[in-house]
């Protein structure tokens, strides 16, 4: 859900009414109580229940007694309202809170009352487990009088009773900094270098001159040694660093460690599995992403759950939705493709990029030296469609491929030909929620020339890779890319309304010449036709500098037609060009990641990191890897490994962002179903699901209140709150599939 606001609804502010209001107590010479009657001593004034909640005094709390057989945590409330909050202030929030039976988990939040009912705190503590006395800090991101204390009570089955005392939100206190656990100052690729491939590690220390390392066996052996390399001060971390190259080693192993300035790393392996391991369960993640299907436990063990949206109740389903007031008078059967991310919405511009280089994964491992095509073939990928002869990462693809030939519009209609821009709920829902239990109104947006083209480029690409496995789809696809082209033609300037973002992301995109490029690029590769190489050949966009610091994305697509010119056999006049623009490309970026003391090819202007910049980190990756399967220059194929290090754990955090890979991982990532941290019965992320990683920019609330001032790679939380640096995404895990086959291949 990158590039867009979010509000995390809390129905409570729609159940609740107020009671009597009470002055504010002054606590403390500097210190003020914002909670009136948090003690109780006056019965319950000043707190509300929602209608189907019991609540009252008892023993000098307040006891509320909950229904059983409601589905969400905002179902069944109490709290109280027009609580007073200062920007930048920080609050200790504080509770006793017991539960009869033990073992419920409570959603205890502060918020706003009224729409958009954003959540500037929450904590989903489980009663009689983690304690009976719960004190949190946080700092506030706005300036409000009505924000809201609330306790979410509902999604037992069962009814129980809630009783809760002393509730505090005392202002004025001192902050409590967010100081991260980077673990030892020695950095590594927590999950492991190949035999053959360079190894290098980072040290944060304090000294300026060179220091020794030593490399350890699982038996603690020294087994190489040697002396860092001082970097100086790292702009991206604000760290004093060395480095470490120890790629003289190549005896594969389990176990290693670096020891250097009295530090030992974090174990790694020296070897290539891992990465095999990781082709697969990058793609796997798609699976689990799909919406209309339901998710098997026996092929994802721990991560089954009912189809979502399908029309069952509550779903309002995916099979007739309608425009938004006033965009049409027609409904569409958009069922089926994948969450874009960690909420309910379906994007065709995410989509399309997404799908793009999952097919591109593929189609490189046909094409490339290196490329391994069975590694990703039928039956690796444990899916329902295993076993039809068809490769399974074009199975999973086309989940994606069918929702995105569902959004076009239909012939007859204004603007027949476009697809349409997304579609998701009419409002934001709250966390954690399955996708079977999502009630609300779902909603297609306006088309657009972004869109559309997405949509030409990926049918396009699709039609040249299932051509050889059925006919039928292929020409279907090649038929929906010519109709969207000439729609797009007809409709060039069509564009996505900036501040269309309640209820999912914008994604809006002013620039579509890339798009253009893109789609014409990928039309002209599967068809060979006049029409659309002149596009290409034409558009100023073809000799354009493309490759910039922070990569391409969904907004930025002109990378994805370039590369695949360089690499899909085609005769397109001045090819020679094309593959030489690329290499300049790698070229840029593989100097960026020799200055840069982490040895990545990412730095960004300012070392201000952008939203989801772990995946840009990636793409830039898959530009090294794109010029090493056109030159088989080694220098490029070791630039791309070495890009890997960085997601893996040799960073500033010293975590790998990829869950389930590397001693310490993010597995938190923001999601409304794999929301472990607030619901002990549902999942983390499944293993290989990428985190968007640091944001300089931090618009979540959540991160706001922790991570002010952060420089670089500190602007993270692995935290399910932060949806600005801990989200996951069908593109972000795109970038991460494709180079973890790249990876898997040089093994």
């Amino acid at each position: 859900m990158n590039r867009r606001s979010i509000a995390l609804l809390s129905l409570t502010g729609l159940l609740a009414t107020a009671l009597t209001a009470l002055p504010a107590a002054q606590a403390g010479a500097d210190e003020v109580e914002q909670v009136r009657n948090g003690t109780f001593d006056s019965g319950i004034d000043s707190w509300w229940a929602s209608a189907n909640v019991t609540a009252g005094p008892s023993d000098g709390r307040l006891c509320a007694d909950v229904p059983g057989g409601t589905t969400n945590r905002w179902d069944a409330s109490v709290g109280q309202n027009d609580i007073t909050l200062v920007k930048g202030e920080s609050y200790r929030f504080s509770f006793s809170a017991t539960g009869t039976p033990a073992g419920h988990v409570v959603r205890a939040i502060v918020g706003l009352q009224v729409e958009p009912y954003d959540t500037y705190y929450e904590v989903s503590p489980q009663l009689s487990v983690s304690g009976d006395t719960y004190a949190y800090t946080f700092t506030s991101p706005v300036d409000t009088d009505r924000a809201q204390v609330g306790f979410q009570l509902g999604g037992s089955a069962d009814p129980w009773r809630f009783c809760t005392d002393d509730v505090s939100l005392l202002g004025g206190v001192a902050p409590e900094p967010h100081v991260p656990d980077t673990g030892p100052r020695v950095r590594v690729n927590q999950v492991g270098y190949l035999p053959a491939g360079p190894k290098n590690a980072t040290v944060v220390t304090d000294a300026t001159e060179r220091l020794p390392w030593k490399l350890k066996d699982a038996d603690g052996r020294v087994v190489r040694q040697g002396w860092t390399v001082p970097r100086g001060v790292d702009g991206s971390s604000g760290q004093n660093v060395h480095s470490i190259d120890f790629g003289a080693h190549r005896t594969r192993g389990t176990g290693y460690t670096l020891v250097a300035d009295g530090e030992t790393s974090r174990p790694f392996d020296i070897d290539a599995s891992a990465y095999e391991r990781l082709r697969l369960d990058s793609a796997k993640y798609y699976y689990t992403q799909r919406s209309g299907i339901e998710i098997r436990d026996d092929l994802r063990p721990g991560y089954g759950r009912p189809a979502g949206h399908v029309g069952v109740a509550p779903n309002q389903g995916d099979g007739e939705v309608p425009c938004q007031p006033g965009v049409c008078d027609y409904t569409l059967d958009v069922s089926g493709g994948w969450y874009d991310a960690g909420d309910h919405g379906k994007y065709v511009v995410n989509g399309g990029i997404s799908t793009w280089e999952v097919l591109s994964t593929y189609e490189r491992a046909r094409h490339a030296r290196t490329g391994e095509a069975d590694k990703l073939g039928d039956g690796t990928l444990d899916i329902p469609e295993s076993g039809n002869n068809v490769p399974d990462i074009l199975d999973e693809a086309r989940w994606e491929v069918e929702f995105l030939l569902k959004m076009q519009v239909p012939d007859g209609e204004p603007l027949a030909g476009m697809a349409h821009h997304k579609i998701h709920d009419e409002q934001w829902t709250g966390l954690p929620l399955l996708p079977s239990d999502d009630p609300q109104k779902r909603e297609l947006h306006p088309p657009t020339t972004a869109a559309t083209l997405n949509l030409a480029a990926t049918a396009a690409q699709a039609a040249r890779l299932y051509r050889s496995h059925d006919k039928e789809f292929a020409a279907r696809t090649l038929a929906a890319a010519r109709k969207a082209w000439t729609a797009a033609l007809a409709h060039p300037d069509v564009l996505a309304d900036p501040d269309d973002g309640i209820g999912g992301g914008a994604y809006p995109d002013d620039t579509v010449a890339d798009e253009f490029y893109w789609a014409a690029a990928e039309l002209y590769l599967t068809t060979g036709e006049r029409q659309f190489r002149d596009h290409v050949l034409n558009s100023p966009v073809h000799t354009a500098d493309i490759f910039g610091p922070t990569g391409f994305d969904w907004a930025r697509t002109a990378a994805a037609g370039r590369l695949d010119l360089a690499t899909v056999p085609n005769g397109l006049p001045g090819r020679d060009k094309v593959r030489a623009s690329v290499v300049k490309g790698a070229d840029r970026y593989l100097a960026t990641l020799k200055a840069h003391p982490y040895g990545m090819p990412y730095a960004p202007e300012g070392n201000v990191y952008d939203w989801g910049s772990s995946h840009q980190v990636l793409n830039n990756a898959v530009v090294l890897a794109t010029a090493y399967d056109l030159t088989g220059a080694t220098k490029y194929r070791d630039g791309a490994l070495q890009s890997m290090d960085y997601i893996l754990g040799r960073n500033a955090l010293n975590m790998s962002y990829v869950t389930g890979y590397g001693e310490v991982n993010a597995h938190n990532q923001h999601s409304r179903w794999y929301a472990r941290q607030l619901d002990p019965n549902l999942p983390n992320p499944p293993a290989g699901t990428l985190s968007g990683g640091p944001n300089s920019s931090i618009q979540d609330p959540f991160a706001q209140s922790k991570l002010q001032g952060c420089v670089g790679q500190f602007c993270f939380i692995d935290d399910i709150q932060s949806w600005s640096t801990n989200e996951h995404t069908i593109n972000w895990n795109a970038a991460l599939t494709r180079m973890a086959s790249f990876v898997a291949d040089q093994g």
